[in-house]
């Protein structure tokens, strides 16, 4: 069980991280999925600006396969709040011809995110870009550092980061070039859960469990929906899920449970042996290093 004390210590690190990266940079956005590490890390920026507005906008991936609960949520929290909202569209890259999408079973739009992100950070010349990610999701997470530094491309390259040491970190960057900043770094999924108990932060309804229509694949089980193409040996039925991470419809997987409150899904975490990522999301299971060559691509 994460203490009171280890909480506050990672929330004045991500504090100091968030203000130190916001007094170098001239414009910041926070990456917002409406998921659970999101809404934790808005909260954070809250705090570390406060009693001032966010002195900056979020910016949410729309892949238009999205879970209508987590846009629901996210509108809510957007009107309710104050906030200036980006929504950059995979939809809109399809149509612009910018990428092109995928059909069939199997098929997602997880990936085609890099090209809009990388198109909305140019348009609206944000030059770092606040995200949830933690070092326990992923093996290519645990390589970044806290300020993560991207070429002229968008590209990330583990051979290239700067060393961050005495919590100093450069900022300093070239035309055409950007950062991602990672105030949770040292959050793990069980401390992230800990503090929106701690904080009584609302998350989306997906987090608990419900009984939903799913079917299965590869030993995951997935909302069916008509975003999601399904083969003839896929049939539906309904199952008692919730789901651990946000992300798009068709690569997102959900856990069997009956946690329907937060203090049961705080047991399920203490108990789960595999991390949400590698447990329900498909993308990250084509190859070992599925994650690592998105993220030298552009990926969040």
């Amino acid at each position: 069980m994460s203490s009171d004390a280890h909480l506050a210590t990672l929330e004045d690190e991500a504090i100091h991280v968030l203000r130190e990266v916001v007094a170098e940079r001239e414009r910041p956005a926070l990456l917002f999925s409406a998921g659970k590490d999101s809404i934790v890390l808005l909260h954070l920026a809250q705090k570390a600006f406060a009693p001032a507005r966010l002195p900056f906008p979020i910016l949410h991936v729309d892949t238009g396969h999205n879970f209508p609960e987590a846009l629901a949520f996210r509108d809510a929290l957007v009107a309710r709040l104050g906030l200036e909202l980006i929504v950059a569209s995979v939809e809109q890259s399809i149509a612009e011809g910018r990428v092109v999408d995928e059909e069939g079973p199997g098929a997602s739009r997880n990936r085609l995110q890099t090209v809009t992100l990388l198109d909305a950070l140019g348009a609206h010349g944000i030059d770092v870009a606040f995200g949830g990610g933690r070092r326990d999701e992923d093996r290519a997470r645990a390589k970044e550092r806290v300020v993560s530094f991207r070429d002229t491309l968008g590209q990330w390259d583990p051979k290239r980061q700067r060393p961050e040491l005495f919590g100093l970190y450069n900022c300093a960057l070239r035309r055409g070039e950007h950062l991602r900043a990672f105030p949770l770094s040292n959050f793990t999924e069980l401390d992230v859960w800990e503090y929106v108990r701690r904080e009584a932060l609302p998350v989306p309804s997906l987090y608990f469990a419900h009984e939903r229509a799913v079917f299965a694949r590869d030993g995951m089980l997935y909302a069916a929906s008509d975003v999601v193409s399904r083969r003839p040996s896929e049939p539906v039925f309904r199952a008692e899920v919730r789901f651990r991470t946000v992300g798009d419809m068709s690569c997102t997987g959900a856990v069997r449970s009956r946690a329907r409150d937060l203090d049961a899904v705080l047991r399920e975490v203490r108990e789960a042996t595999l991390t949400e990522r590698g447990a329900t999301r498909a993308d990250d299971r084509v190859t070992e290093a599925a994650m690592e060559d998105r993220k030298r691509e552009g990926y969040f």
